[in-house]
């Protein structure tokens, strides 16, 4: 494919590169486990180079009409548009992402450069009254100069743009360090498509490289000002560490063990198929995704019944294939961990109702229940296709074992009477939570991020001005001051 031929590459100061380490990340295909690409990783002195470029291009950027930024980002969104099935057969080549995925990725990724054209004009300086007489008080909203952005492997266009896009649109520059597994569709494709739609050169900059060759000079470079990071909860608080040493800000959006719990008065068909969907999009590699189904004892025999045979129900295989439901995870590794967790449950005591097979990277759907309940698999995020039944007797119980995880991203309760499932999601110690709806979802215009384990910080909206904005106050004093001496 003509992408991994072109984009895999280093992108630094609006020039393709090769980096000048002395090995390389190769990109392969995790169904086929064809290689994509080889890439030669970029050094230290890369990462100055990216940093230093967006710093010098930034000045300029920051000092352009709003307006005028805007329409860069309106050109990307056309070619997003334009370029969709070259786009959904990168995802599906480099992520074993479905028709599916990739097209639930690519509407996410239109609302985040739709948001971007308000992003760009939407800081708003204010007037403050002074107790000082004579004396006039503005704030104004001002870019914070140059943002680093890690993304990950999982959702790595929106993700990556989730971050790289309103910074761009708010004046800065950036520096966007893919995920190894995903160095195209999280990096070269991002930097081809905003290089098409005229953003000047050494705004945007994209490293591919790992920590064994850069260390953590990413963060403790002197030039970004804020570090924005997607990924494990244990990798969140080392780069969390890093970059308070350093005096950087964060925004950390990590792991989940998000709960959906199904109430004894739930519309049970509706809960079983958001279960579904929420815990097996994109063979469970999604942060939010539903990794433990709460359901009360009432309708247990129900729900599980239904449950496990609609699970049972999903094709497993060729992510091209238009009938597949769930394709590889990233790589052969992850499969490994995950099923030795599974084995672990198992011989624990746990029940497996389904148990799909595994073929290298292919993992079938895997429906656990009766775990103990110190299990350590019910605290744990499972980053892939399996799912714990966790039954319980009333609300109390369920709001106990939901909060019963070092994580807080996501959550949904179902339930017919809404005010109640909105009294029991108040309880639950998450960021974001649904009533009636699925554990994975995402708009524009919320706030996006979780409590505990599960991040620092907000995405989205006003949030995101938030965050990659800075505030500075500056009096003018418009009669003569009297000064103590």
């Amino acid at each position: 494919m003509s992408y991994f031929s072109e984009l895999a590459r280093q992108y630094i100061d609006g020039e393709w590169r090769s980096g000048s380490g002395s090995w390389d990340i190769v990109d392969v295909d995790p169904y086929t486990g064809d290689k994509l690409a080889a890439i030669t990783v970029a050094t230290v002195a890369e990462v100055d180079l990216a940093y230093r470029a967006a710093e010098r291009a930034q000045k300029g950027w920051a000092a352009t009409n709003p307006y005028q930024r805007r329409q860069v980002f309106e050109r990307v969104l056309r070619l997003v548009e334009e370029r969709e099935p070259e786009i959904v057969e990168a995802i599906m080549a480099e992520l074993g992402g479905t028709a599916l995925k990739a097209g639930f990725e690519l509407s996410l990724v239109r609302d985040v450069l739709r948001d971007c054209l308000h992003q760009s004009v939407a800081p708003e300086g204010r007037l403050l009254t002074s107790p000082a007489h004579g004396r006039e008080n503005r704030l104004y909203r001002l870019p914070v100069g140059v943002v680093g952005v890690i993304s990950p492997f999982n959702f790595p266009l929106f993700l990556a743009l989730k971050a790289v896009a309103p910074a761009l649109a708010l004046g800065n520059g950036v520096v966007l360090k893919p995920h190894q597994e995903t160095p195209v569709v999280g990096g070269g494709l991002i930097a081809k498509l905003f290089e098409d739609a005229g953003l000047p050169p050494g705004l945007l900059n994209v490293v591919i490289t790992d920590i064994a060759e850069i260390g953590d000079s990413f963060i403790e470079h002197p030039v970004p000002k804020v570090i924005s990071f997607t990924g494990s909860d244990k990798v969140g608080r080392h780069v969390a560490s890093v970059a308070a040493g350093h005096f950087k800000r964060t925004v950390l959006e990590l792991g989940g063990n998000s709960a959906l719990i199904v109430l004894d008065d739930a519309d049970v068909d509706h809960a079983v198929d958001a279960a579904v969907f929420s815990r097996f999009v994109h063979q469970g590699q999604v942060c939010m995704a539903a990794n433990r189904v709460l359901v009360d004892r009432g309708i247990e025999a129900e729900f599980t019944e239904k449950f496990v045979a609609k699970v049972a129900s999903l094709t497993v295989g060729d992510p091209r294939d238009p009938a597949t439901h769930l394709g590889p995870l990233i790589n052969p590794v992850q499969a490994d961990a995950l099923s030795a967790q599974v084995d672990q449950a198992i011989a624990a005591g746990a029940t497996a109702l389904l148990r799909g097979s595994r073929v290298g990277s292919l993992m079938g759907p895997v429906v656990l229940t009766g775990l103990a309940p110190d299990a350590p698999i019910l605290r744990n995020e499972l980053f892939g296709p399996v799912v714990l039944l966790v039954p319980f007797d009333g609300e109390d119980e369920a709001v106990r074992i939901a909060n019963d995880t070092p994580f807080g991203l996501s959550g949904a309760v179902h339930t017919a009477n809404v005010d109640r499932g909105v009294k029991v999601a108040q309880r639950i110690e998450t960021g974001m939570i649904h009533v009636n709806g699925g554990t994975i979802a995402d708009e524009p215009g919320v706030p996006f991020g979780g409590e505990k384990n599960s991040g620092v910080g907000r995405l989205n909206g006003e949030a995101t001005v938030d965050a990659f904005t800075t505030v500075k106050w500056i009096s003018i004093q418009h009669e003569r001051a009297v000064f103590p001496f």
